[in-house]
């Protein structure tokens, strides 16, 4: 993985996190929206300020590419440098998890 990429994607925000996981299959914010909705039980939910320029940000950056339009909404989907970023995170995520409950992590 790209260091500079690195350097700003991990740690992930929640909502950087919840847009990329969604975008393991096609779609548009705001149906990446409901979905963190569904998700999280209505815990978290994404401002559309903060998914537009999320989604521009990673799109710039890589990480998700445009996939087609589908009733004037922009798709997108997750990029193999966008599932390096993903499984990074998770494997971070899962970390702090199993430190949490008293394991070690061999590395």
């Amino acid at each position: 993985m790209n260091e500079r990429i690195r350097r700003i994607y991990v740690p992930m925000t929640e909502s950087g996190f919840y847009i990329l996981f969604c975008l393991q299959e096609p779609q548009h914010g705001y149906g990446i929206g409901l979905r963190v909705k569904k998700l999280t039980g209505g815990e978290v939910t994404i401002g559309a300020g903060t998914m537009y320029g999320t989604l521009s940000k990673m799109e710039k950056d890589g990480l998700i590419r445009f996939f087609a339009e589908e009733d004037k909404r922009r798709l997108y989907l997750i990029t193999d440098a966008g599932r390096e970023v993903l499984e990074a995170e998770l494997k971070r995520i899962e970390r702090l998890y199993k430190n949490s409950r008293g394991e070690c992590t061999d590395e």
